[in-house]
């Protein structure tokens, strides 16, 4: 059983100690793996209705976890780990580059002391935007129009400087 308080799922005890349930917010850490569930989820091309049949959960507690709203106890990732064929580590894999950005406006782009050469793109990949973009980016199947695409964001980017 995940939720000690009968609310369905996640570890809704610890949410309530560290603030989340107070209406702080969810913890850095929490938002980081939700989005990183839906990135993987997203990339196998599974809903989150498969996803839920899979760990015997309801669509709504997935929607739950993917944003945050509910913790993930450690045993419902390791479930979650093995029905999107990875390891427990993906789900936390960019995650001092997020909490770096943590405060920071969505749509404000991180500071050059925010991210290294290793890690830049995970503060970006950490957005809703960015999990988008790395999940679709990849489905355009004709090489010439990624890199138009990737010509035009340069451009647009090279605009906001």
């Amino acid at each position: 059983m995940d939720d000690v308080s009968g609310r369905g799922g996640g570890d809704a005890a610890a949410s309530d100690l560290d603030g989340a349930a107070a209406g702080r917010g969810a913890h850095p850490a929490d938002r980081h793996v939700g989005l990183r569930i839906r990135m993987r989820r997203t990339e196998l091309r599974l809903s989150q209705e498969k996803l839920a049949q899979a760990l015997g959960l309801t669509f709504q507690q997935v929607q739950k976890y993917e944003r945050a709203a509910n913790r993930v106890s450690a045993s419902k990732l390791w479930e979650v780990a093995r029905v999107l064929k990875t390891n427990v580590a993906y789900f936390y894999e960019g995650l001092a580059a997020a909490a770096a950005t943590a405060g920071r406006p969505e749509d404000e782009p991180p500071s050059a002391a925010e991210t290294t050469q290793d890690d830049a793109p995970a503060p970006f990949l950490s957005t809703s935007e960015g999990a988008e973009l790395a999940t679709t980016f990849p489905r355009i199947a004709r090489a010439h129009v990624r890199r138009q695409i990737l010509e035009l964001v340069h451009s647009l980017a090279e605009d906001r400087s």
